[in-house]
């Protein structure tokens, strides 16, 4: 036995040790010979997903011992299935440097008007900090301006910085988003981390988030995660967010502006009030302490080359994340968050497609990467570290089709396709299950913005048609979905003591199948709908 494989398996024998966590009923469940005996491809699935939802794992939270003992679990079915490793130094692991990282203080925000006296922003009645990962200290003295909801869409004719220089400023943005913005657009433009890049791209230097009510101290200090580079700073889209500030904080903001906060506090929650840009006068001094630790994670990625010799280059993407939430805040005395549909089903179905593939008589024309991905409950920080990381040049990166939380506890009648109306994935898709005499679906609730929180996201980033797939909502898949949604997404009953229909585990590694197969031996590399948001947005093939 190596050093490495007896850290690996003393920190198992820990991990069924450790106090404080709830007993391993549904590990005992698991391990509990079953009344009927499964076939012996249903059984293969369910044997990654008992070992992957122990509690051994303890909920497989990235940077941790037993996300290492997890990831090493998959590289060994990829070598089983004969892939080749397309990871670091030779072998299927892709290490990811991680960063864990929170305020260390309550910082200091004051406000210094032309020929005023100094006016210090008071910690959570006016704002709460932000932090800046791999800084200790963070200081900052430059005027702000005010940029609306800070969008800018040319698609919607919108440009939130229309009239203002904000180089070397920070900008100060509305929470809200437009109301005019098709759902999963509106979900990109929601997160804070776009409208920070908007605002790099315009040569700000930091941002401020106005939250027009009251702002919450309950999670201040609440760790996030990212990226490290080599020098210890974290990765960040964009400038620093370095604060959110209330409607109080606002009002000290805008005290001597030309547009008082008065009149835009009525509008500031109004997703159809389009604001005009202005230069503030005055000046913003922060000061902001951060804690940031390092840790090390894992990507998982092995090679099924293609058979083209030109095609064979090019290399469809199968992804799906194997991290969960770890140890959390017990339920009905349980606390570990063993993550069984979130995601190790979807770690099994792409270990089960690999196999699936490698025994084929018929090999793909193009490569398939097969890749489990770490710390995508923290932010889809593994996929977008691999995706700006990859073991080929990203331009050959043809497709990403995507497995996250397939929840199998029911027979499905359709797929929901996430993505595929944005690209010539979409007849490719709709032809696939259609053979498998499934439907595809549109997106049953558009206002969740599914679309871009889960890891194809990250390939979408990088210009790369993607799609990921759900079991359907048609017959009893409402009933089901919501019932999970309700009752086992991110919570400790998310295990095995739940009924999964592993029969319905196949038929969506079948139609994964089907589909990446179609995508391989295509003539053409799938291209962007001419004229898609994202495609035009992300510079991806055939958008202009």
């Amino acid at each position: 036995m190596s050093t490495g494989v007896g850290r690996l398996m003393a920190a198992v024998a820990l991990a069924l040790m450790s106090p404080g966590t709830a007993p391993a009923a549904d590990t005992a469940q698991a391990a509990a010979p079953s009344p009927v005996q499964l076939p012996d491809d249903q059984a293969a699935m369910k044997a990654h997903v008992m070992f992957l939802a122990s509690d051994a794992l303890r909920g497989r939270e990235a940077g941790t011992p037993e996300y290492r003992i997890a990831a090493e679990y998959v590289a060994a079915r990829f070598f089983a299935a004969g892939l080749r490793p397309a990871g670091d130094k030779g072998g299927y692991l892709q290490t990811v440097p991680l960063l864990r990282y929170q305020p260390a203080d309550h910082g200091d925000l004051v406000l210094t008007a032309k020929g005023g006296a100094p006016t210090p922003l008071v910690f959570g009645k006016d704002f709460v900090p932000g932090a800046v990962p791999g800084k200790p200290v963070f200081a900052l003295d430059a005027p702000v301006v005010f940029v609306g909801q800070g969008i800018v869409a040319p698609k919607y004719k919108r440009d939130d910085y229309a009239g203002v220089d904000v180089r070397g400023k920070i900008v100060a943005f509305l929470a809200e988003t437009p109301a005019n913005v098709q759902n999963e657009e509106r979900a990109h433009f929601a997160s804070p981390a776009s409208r920070t890049a908007i605002a790099a791209d315009h040569g700000a230097v930091a941002a401020i988030m106005i939250e027009p009510g009251s702002v919450s101290e309950a999670r201040w200090d609440r760790s996030r995660m990212t990226w490290a580079y080599p020098d210890g700073t974290g990765q960040v889209a964009g400038v620093p967010l370095i604060a959110t500030v209330s409607g109080a904080g606002a009002a000290k903001l805008f005290a001597r502006a030309r547009t008082p906060w008065e009149k835009i506090a009525p509008r500031a929650d109004d997703p159809t009030a389009v604001f005009k840009a202005e230069q503030l006068p005055l000046v913003l001094t922060a000061a902001l302490k951060t804690l940031s630790e390092p840790l090390e994670s894992y990507n998982v990625a092995g090679l099924l080359p293609g058979t083209d010799p030109a095609l064979s280059r090019e290399v469809v993407v199968l992804s799906a994340h194997l991290d969960h939430l770890g140890v959390g805040l017990p339920v009905n005395g349980d606390a570990i968050y063993n993550g069984a549909q979130d995601n190790a089903v979807g770690i099994a179905a792409l270990i089960e497609a690999a196999k699936r593939f490698r025994t084929s008589d018929m090999p793909t024309r193009r490569s398939i990467l097969f890749l489990a991905v770490t710390a995508e409950e923290e932010g889809m920080v593994g996929s977008d570290y691999f995706a700006r990381h990859p073991p080929v040049p990203v331009s050959r990166i043809v497709a990403d089709v995507n497995f996250d939380m397939p929840i199998l506890s029911y027979p499905f009648q359709d797929m929901t396709v996430f993505g595929a109306d944005r690209s010539t994935l979409g007849p490719i898709v709709a032809q696939a299950v259609a053979a498998l005499g499934v439907t595809m679906s549109a997106d049953p609730d558009p206002a969740e913005g599914f679309f871009v929180r889960s890891d194809h996201y990250r390939f979408v980033q990088q210009g790369i048609p993607s799609v990921f797939l759900w079991p359907g909502q048609a017959g009893p898949g409402k009933a089901a979905f919501e019932d999970f949604m309700k009752h086992r997404y991110h919570q400790p009953s998310d295990d095995l003591s739940q009924p999964i229909d592993w029969a319905q585990g196949l038929r969506f590694v079948a139609a994964n199948y089907a589909i990446t197969r179609a995508i391989a031996d295509a003539p053409e590399r799938p291209r962007w709908n001419k004229g898609d948001f994202f495609g035009l947005l992300y510079d991806g093939p055939g958008a202009k």
